[in-house]
């Protein structure tokens, strides 16, 4: 029998994360294996009047394109991939692995080239995306892969994901109206402010968010969603953080993460695990070494690291930055080829100030929103 979760979940991504209105034109990308949610998400999209497009892809299809594909392939970018990402109306990305590790040994020279090749892709995107010609939308579907790397068995992986993206089974469209608009209370409060002072374990940064904008992450873009974030001044960072999680990008696992910035931009990093990956991949472009996004995870569903970066960069508790492109609606200038989110988890001895205010301490607001 199917899971009716599957039905509720297409439900709110079509009606209320994108929106699906008569003549949109929509792409649905996803893998094979998430055929059950790919489906209602293609019903739903019909029904509301679009015209959808599915890309789905096999497993291991990646796998084979790095292992053979030449430079002059990996440089290559689809003209019909060119052309939705510059005149589609609507983007689903519906995340489902049946093997998260396929990457891990692939030279990391090629995952570079390949990035580099859609940067102008990359920014198309982001431009359509703040000026609201494209309304996107990442979710995700439970497979035996995704529980493994949660260390979870797949009931009980299934379960943290819907409940994390369906708090309220019988109004789920009615909930994330709800927490938008206690979200946006806190974006309210941080209008017009303009320093950022982090502290936590082996963490001391300071940043300008002066004349930046906060954006309320509400479930439009993500699903799973519950965050705020914004583009921290370029040139502005200061100081040293340490990542708590791991750092997965493209497959690859960098641990113990920990990098240093002198006038926005990181002048070292280590890692306990996959160092050279980290700095060939900090290599990309120029944009890459200085940081795009700093955000603040709300979602109380989600408690846990997962290994998937959907879910952990809204661990309720934690903050994150993302190297590389920044959200140009957030006011970040920044232009990469990565975007590459990295967590540090506050509930113990974390703290955020703004302007000298303290407002956040060990995981929570210490302001009533």
């Amino acid at each position: 029998m199917a899971d009716p979760r599957i039905e509720k979940l297409a439900q709110v991504l079509v009606d209320y994360s994108v929106g699906v209105r008569p003549d949109d034109r929509i792409v649905i990308n996803g893998s094979a294996i998430a055929e059950p949610l790919l489906k209602e998400i293609y019903a739903r999209t019909l029904k509301a009047g679009g015209y959808p497009l599915t890309m789905i892809s096999l497993p291991g299809i990646e796998e084979i394109f790095f292992r053979y594909a030449t430079e002059q392939q990996l440089r290559h970018v689809p003209k019909p991939v060119e052309l939705i990402t510059e005149i589609y109306d609507v983007r689903f990305s519906i995340l489902a692995e049946s093997n998260t590790r396929a990457l891990s040994n692939v030279d990391p020279a090629k995952i570079v080239m390949q990035q580099q090749a859609r940067t102008e892709l990359m920014r198309t995107f982001m431009r359509r995306s703040a000026a609201g010609e494209l309304r996107w939308v990442v979710a995700p579907f439970p497979t035996n892969a995704l529980a493994q790397d949660a260390e979870m068995g797949l009931a009980e992986y299934e379960d943290f994901v819907y409940g994390a993206c369906l708090p309220d089974m019988d109004d789920p469209v009615g909930y994330w109206q709800r927490f938008s608009a206690r979200q946006q209370r806190i974006v309210d409060w941080l209008k017009g402010k303009t320093r950022i002072h982090l502290k936590g374990p082996d963490t001391n940064l300071h940043f300008s968010i002066s004349g930046r904008t906060f954006i309320n992450c509400d479930g439009h873009y993500n699903m799973p969603d519950g965050e705020v974030y914004t583009g921290p001044v370029e040139d502005s960072l200061e100081g040293h953080v340490c990542f708590s999680y791991p750092a997965i990008y493209g497959g690859r696992e960098v641990s113990g993460v920990r990098l240093w910035f002198e006038q926005g931009k990181v002048v070292k990093a280590s890692a306990e695990k996959n160092e050279a990956f980290l700095n060939k991949t900090l290599d990309t472009d120029a944009g890459a070494r200085f940081v795009g996004e700093f955000a603040i995870g709300t979602n109380e569903g989600i408690n846990r690291f997962t290994r998937e970066i959907l879910f952990d960069e809204k661990i309720n508790g934690s903050c994150h930055l993302a190297l590389g492109a920044g959200y140009p609606e957030s006011g970040s200038k920044n232009e990469s080829a990565i975007h590459w989110d990295m967590i540090c988890d506050l509930r113990s001895g974390g703290e955020i100030r703004v302007d000298d205010e303290v407002i956040y301490q060990n995981g929570r607001f210490v302001i009533d929103f």
